[in-house]
């Protein structure tokens, strides 16, 4: 791979600076509330994915120890 050449590279920043030219306030604020949005739905599901994996546990314990309880319980 070769080293670009100053022209390719000017062409390159050329284009990036057209593009943030083109851009609005109210585009660049549009783009990030629909990012602010992703990463809430995302840290959301996360959050509630590992809540329901706690409270599974949670629950797989208190059953065994009602079944624990109750077993000593008929023994007895």
């Amino acid at each position: 791979m070769s080293k670009p050449h100053a022209w390719e590279v000017a062409s390159y920043v050329g284009g990036l600076a057209s593009i943030g030219a083109s851009l609005s306030l109210t585009s660049i604020g549009a783009a990030v509330g629909i990012g602010t949005a992703v990463l809430t739905c995302l840290t959301n599901t996360l959050y509630t994915w590992r809540r329901d994996r706690r409270e599974q546990r949670e629950s797989d314990a208190r059953l065994a120890r009602l079944s624990a309880g109750s077993d000593r319980a008929d023994g007895a």
